[in-house]
């Protein structure tokens, strides 16, 4: 874990992890990786299914123009670094 820039959110200085664009089950394990900070990492996997990110959602371009995810960047970019973020999961994925 390292301390830079989330790559979707653009909050600094945040810890980050590497999501992979491809998730590691179709594929990704040594495709293209991005760096999110923790609260962008779990709201991704909240809201998207694996097969979704594998298949569509496979760049930052398009995970930021999903208007779900377009609404919560513009929440969570206002958040204090240093505060606890919890995810919930989509209703859309509950299905």
């Amino acid at each position: 874990m390292m301390v830079e820039i989330c790559e979707l959110c653009g909050r600094s200085p945040i810890k980050t992890t590497e999501h992979h664009l491809i998730p590691k089950e179709y594929g990704g394990a040594e495709g293209p990786t991005t760096m999110l900070c923790s609260a962008c990492h779990r709201q991704l996997h909240a809201l998207f299914r694996n097969d979704e990110l594998a298949n569509f959602y496979h760049t930052l371009e398009r995970i930021q123009e999903h208007p779900d995810m377009e609404k919560y960047i513009r929440w969570v970019k206002k958040q204090d670094p240093e505060k606890r973020i919890t995810t919930r999961k989509s209703n859309r994925k509950k299905r």
